[in-house]
């Protein structure tokens, strides 16, 4: 399995589990805020024991509904289906929360969860599908397989990171949750749904400085991703919207 789309382990059954979120009732941009997410099955039991991949046991990606905010963290379990993070959300406006967990034994499970922050939302940023960036002291090129992304079709999703100071590739990358990167997609679309939502997993074995993803996407449209790595222990977030014919 290429890791393709969240549902790679689609051999196990499906958990058929239910997230809720708990959020403080005031929440002020920029200030952690704590949160806890209580996992139950289908009669509202709290379920016990979860599997850990990609070295968690749940990975919560917390985005504005804009898409001009993203972050990924891994709440800490508590025990009795209970998990608990502190987040920080870094404007006003809508938030979704993409939890992914697995119940021990059963398929990877995404639940989405919703978050509002009062007060005026930041204007909307424009659609800029520039496929090079510099982040700091790396910069990321994205490469794609084909000119043209196809709905449906699979693609090579190819990360190309080098010294912003030399161009050189990066020698210095590191494993990140187990893996030469992590790669997240969302497409753009209101309300986002666990149908917009990709977590891809990078190809092992690739030149330096090259990070390859294998994916497909479900549907036309707009995509933004957010491929992450580690650069002798800084996290790294390149962002790139691609747009799906």
């Amino acid at each position: 399995n290429m890791g393709d789309s969240h549902d790679g382990n689609s051999k196990l059954e499906p958990a058929n589990a239910t997230a809720k979120l708990t959020l403080p009732d005031k929440i002020t941009p920029k200030k952690p805020v704590p949160l806890a997410i209580d996992v139950k099955d289908k009669e509202g039991r709290p379920i016990a024991n979860f599997d850990t991949f990609q070295e968690k046991l749940m990975h919560l990606i917390v985005v504005s509904d804009d898409f001009q905010s993203f972050n990924h963290i891994h709440p800490t379990y508590k025990g009795n289906g209970r998990f608990e993070v502190q987040a920080d959300f870094l404007h006003s406006g809508n938030y979704t929360l993409f939890s992914d967990y697995k119940v021990a034994g059963k398929a990877e499970q995404v639940s989405v969860l919703k978050a509002q922050v009062p007060g005026k939302s930041p204007a909307a940023s424009e659609i800029d599908l520039a496929t090079t960036k510099t982040l700091g002291d790396t910069k990321a090129n994205l490469k794609l397989s084909q000119p043209t992304i196809k709905a449906g079709q699979e693609v090579h999703l190819i990360f190309n990171l080098q010294d912003a100071a030399n161009n050189q590739p990066l020698k210095d990358l590191k494993p990140y949750l187990g893996e030469r990167g992590h790669l997240v997609i969302l497409k753009q679309s209101s309300p986002l749904t666990e149908a917009d939502y990709i977590h891809a997993h990078a190809l092992k074995n690739t030149p330096a400085g090259e990070i390859h993803f294998i994916t497909s996407f479900p549907q036309a449209g707009k995509y933004k991703m957010w491929g992450q790595f580690n650069r002798n222990g800084k996290i790294i977030t390149a962002d790139f919207w691609v747009d799906v014919q």
